[in-house]
C-alpha cells in the first residue's frame, strides 16, 4: 500500500483586515499527495491554488492571516511548525518553484550565490564543495557553461534560464515533495515543453512527489497522476488523470475541456467557452458557487453548499446535477 507523503486536511486561509468581512481564499480543501506522485491543482486564477501551496509551505504573512485545518507531511503539522522548525524543512524536506523566476530571484545577487546559500544552509557544503556542486545543479537542468552563469545576475540570463536556476535551487537538497506553482506560465511554448520534460525527468531519478499547480490542462494531462479541480476555494472535482478527461462529472471541469480547441474536432466546430468568470460565484454557503455560470443549474443548487461525493469508484464530485458518463466532451 502507498504512503501518503502529505495529507492536507480542511485547509482554510482567511485574510482579515480590521473594520472589513474576512476574504476566504481556500475554503476546507483536502487532497493527498503519495510517494513518487505528481497531483496536480487545476483552476482559473482566483480559485485558491497559490494560497494553498503558500499556506503548506508557511510563507504567507504572519499577521492578517488566520488558517485552519491541517497539513501533514509524514505525521507533522507543517502548519503548526514554528518559523525556525518550518525553515529546517522548507527547502530540505519541501521545496518550492515559483511562478515567475524574475521575481522571485533576487536581482543583486549572483546565481551562484543563491543557489549555493541553499547548499549552505541545509547540506552543509562550503567554498569550492558548494561551489561545484552549484555548477554541477545548473549542468543537470541542463543550463549551459554553467560555471560563468554562476558569475552572472537574474537580469543576463534568459526566462528559460532563470525557470531553470529556481529548479536548480529547489532540487538542490533532493527534496520529498516539490510544490511547482505555474512553472511554465510566462515562457513560450518550446521552452515550456523543455521545462516540463526536465521537471518529469528530475521527479523520476529523485524519486520526488510534485504538486503541479496550473490552469494549463494540456499540462495536467501529460504529467499528473491524480487531479484535484478547485474553484472559489473549494476542490469540486478530483480523479486520476484518465477518469477525469475520459468523463468529467463537474459541468466546470466539463466546460474547461469544451472550451480547448482539439485536433479530432470538426472544422466548424465552435469552442463552447464558459460564461461570464470567476467573479461571478454564488457563496457556498448560499449553494454551488458555480451556479451563476452553470448551464446545468438546477433548483437544489441553491440553498446549501453541495457535498464532494464519490460519483463513480473513487471519482469524487461537489454536484447535485453531475454530467453523465455518455456526454463527451
Amino acid at each position: 500500500m502507498t504512503m501518503s507523503l502529505l495529507d492536507v486536511q480542511d485547509l482554510t486561509v482567511a485574510f482579515t483586515r480590521r473594520g472589513e468581512p474576512d476574504v476566504l481564499a481556500v475554503d476546507g480543501v483536502s487532497f493527498t499527495v503519495e510517494e513518487g506522485k505528481i497531483v496536480g491543482l487545476v483552476g482559473e486564477s482566483g480559485c485558491g491554488k497559490s494560497v494553498t501551496s503558500l499556506a503548506i509551505m508557511g510563507l504567507l504573512p504572519r499577521r492578517g492571516v488566520r488558517l485552519g485545518g491541517k497539513a501533514l507531511f509524514e505525521g507533522t503539522d507543517l502548519l503548526q511548525l514554528d518559523p525556525g522548525a518550518m525553515r529546517d524543512v522548507r527547502g530540505r524536506d519541501v521545496a518550492m518553484i515559483f511562478q515567475d523566476p524574475l521575481s522571485s530571484l533576487n536581482p543583486v545577487i549572483s546565481i551562484g550565490l543563491q543557489v549555493t546559500e541553499v547548499l549552505r544552509r541545509h547540506r552543509g557544503l562550503k567554498g569550492d564543495a558548494a561551489t561545484r556542486e552549484a555548477a554541477e545543479l545548473l549542468d543537470r537542468v541542463g543550463i549551459p557553461d554553467p560555471k560563468r552563469r554562476l558569475r552572472e545576475y537574474p537580469h543576463q540570463l534568459s526566462g528559460g534560464m532563470r525557470q531553470r536556476a529556481l529548479i536548480a535551487m529547489a532540487v538542490a537538497c533532493r527534496p520529498r515533495l516539490l510544490i511547482a506553482d505555474e512553472p511554465t506560465t510566462a515562457l513560450d511554448v518550446t521552452i515550456q515543453a523543455q521545462i516540463l520534460e526536465l521537471l518529469k525527468d528530475l521527479v523520476r531519478e529523485f524519486g520526488t512527489s510534485m504538486i503541479m499547480i496550473t490552469h494549463d490542462l494540456g499540462v495536467v494531462a501529460g504529467l499528473c497522476d491524480t487531479v484535484n479541480v478547485l474553484y472559489s476555494g473549494r476542490v469540486i472535482e478530483a480523479a486520476g488523470r484518465r477518469p477525469l478527461f475520459a468523463a468529467p462529472r463537474h459541468p466546470y471541469t466539463h466546460g474547461l475541456l469544451g472550451s480547448i480547441p482539439r485536433l479530432d474536432a470538426d472544422v466548424d466546430e465552435a469552442l463552447r467557452p464558459i460564461r461570464g468568470s470567476v467573479r461571478d460565484a454564488l457563496p457556498w454557503a448560499k449553494g454551488c458557487a458555480f451556479q451563476p455560470r452553470c448551464d446545468r443549474a438546477v433548483e437544489r443548487c441553491v440553498g446549501g453548499a453541495p457535498e464532494l461525493e464519490d460519483t463513480f469508484t473513487g471519482h469524487l464530485c461537489r454536484c447535485v446535477n453531475p454530467v453523465s458518463h455518455e456526454e463527451r466532451v
